[in-house]
């Protein structure tokens, strides 16, 4: 198996990234005729490397391939003084789940929360994810609350 290093995504990555990317959208129904525009793509990748957006991308690579992303995000919330971090993105390629790699992505988030003043972490999965909630309930805790959108 080996060692799994997480770390800030970067300019050279990106063709390895959109091979997960493209993955993570497909798990979600985002394919074909339902795919994303290459606009919305490239400008996601984009912000990750823009020092003035509050968006931000880890990657977890093993042996020199990626295998997994976290998106997260920094906003701010009337809750709190301090920023709150929302993890958008949590994806791991199918051969590499059950390794650890999606909870040290979590981690390796929180610590960045922690390093931006952030009091806390959330994020969503799909009630049907069950595979991936095993794991949240471990490492998070449910808050209750039923997400709504309207579009």
């Amino acid at each position: 198996m080996g060692r799994v290093n997480v770390r800030e995504v970067q300019a050279h990555d990106f063709p390895r990234w959109l091979a997960l990317w493209d993955s993570y959208n497909a798990f979600y129904g985002r394919e074909g005729p339902t795919s994303l525009a290459a606009e919305v793509t490239d400008t996601t990748w984009r912000r990750f490397h823009d020092t003035n957006e509050p968006m931000h991308a880890l990657v977890a690579e093993r042996g020199g391939c990626l295998i997994g992303f976290a998106h997260y995000i920094f906003h701010r919330t009337t809750i709190a003084l301090g920023p709150t971090c929302y993890l958008q993105d949590l994806f791991t390629r199918k051969d590499a789940r059950g390794q650890g790699v999606a909870r040290a992505l979590i981690e390796r988030v929180c610590e960045r929360a922690r390093q931006a003043g952030a009091a806390r972490v959330y994020w969503h999965t799909h009630e049907t994810n069950a595979p991936a909630r095993a794991l949240y309930d471990k490492v998070g805790e449910n808050s209750g609350f039923i997400v709504y959108r309207i579009r």
